[in-house]
């Protein structure tokens, strides 16, 4: 028996190359001002998902919301050996929170009728940890957060082992479910050189267009077509697609509003150095205590 998985993922701003220019004066944040990246854990929920269709058959959809160069990490999904791309992009979805973007997603994930949908605990971006519930809560699904390993998956059962920090916790549920995925969960694989040969002509519609823009003999539908014959189309919806409500999408459908930024600097008026010798540590340890800068 095989099953149908089908993974969310984002492309996020590099955080590790934080600048002053990383927020818009609106609270959202500026991305042109950081390199995109394949969301971390998202990967790890890309490699569970291929696990399973190694282990039991079946196939593997990746898909995210945002701009058309969204579809950067969609082509790694695909190099690294999910089968299908979906690209969900339309400029009313711009501004959404998790409420939002949940509800996007959901109403994408209903157009493919999966039997497992995961995605990763959480995006580096935002840190909130709750488009994959609100995902599942949308759906009507069952759902397993904090996934470390599939222990049992047989006919529509599924056994999962969750990571709760001090200890594990072992879970049975039916299938449909949505799993959010830890960083502990697997390694990750490397992207395939056959599947990148192949794949790195699979495009979307918006890129097709702006090659037309370039060059008028391109045939929009025509490509488009052509790709999807041989697999390489990375499919894209918008919300009239996906029959959205619009009332729930983008600004509109987001209560989550950013009342302040601040940027805290932390400067040090003085400074002291410490030998590197365990009575040195102990002094400055006790130092700290007696000051009551910790403990």
């Amino acid at each position: 028996m095989g099953y149908h998985c089908v993974v969310l993922v984002k492309q996020v701003p590099d955080t590790k190359r934080i600048t002053g220019q990383a927020m818009n004066e609106d609270g959202t944040v500026n991305r042109a001002a950081l390199p995109a990246i394949f969301n971390p854990e998202d990967l790890h929920a890309l490699e569970m998902a291929l696990d399973i269709k190694d282990a039991h058959g079946g196939t593997v959809t990746v898909m995210t919301m945002g701009l058309p160069t969204a579809v950067d990490v969609l082509r790694e999904a695909l190099y690294r050996g999910a089968d299908r791309a979906v690209l969900i992009t339309d400029r009313r979805c711009a501004a959404s929170d998790t409420l939002a973007t949940s509800y996007i997603l959901s109403c994408g994930v209903r157009k493919l009728n999966p039997d497992i949908i995961l995605c990763g605990r959480q995006a580096i971006d935002g840190d909130t940890a709750q488009v994959g519930p609100q995902t599942a809560e949308k759906l009507d699904l069952s759902q397993i957060t904090y996934v470390e390993e599939v222990l049992k998956l047989d006919g529509n059962t599924m056994v999962a082992r969750r990571n709760l920090g001090n200890g594990w916790q072992e879970v049975k549920t039916t299938l449909p479910v949505v799993l959010t995925v830890v960083d502990t969960a697997n390694e990750p694989r490397v992207q395939r050189a056959l599947k990148m040969m192949k794949c790195k002509f699979a495009k979307c519609r918006a890129e097709i267009e702006a090659m037309a823009k370039d060059d008028a003999s391109i045939n929009v539908d025509a490509v488009c077509k052509d790709l999807d014959s041989k697999g390489l189309l990375i499919h894209q919806w918008d919300l009239d697609f996906l029959e959205a409500d619009m009332q729930w999408c983008g600004r509109d459908g987001s209560p989550t509003k950013v009342h302040r930024i601040q940027s805290v600097v932390l400067t040090a008026k003085e400074t002291k150095s410490v030998e590197p010798t365990q009575a040195a540590i102990e002094a400055m340890v006790h130092e700290l205590i007696v000051d009551h800068t910790i403990g």
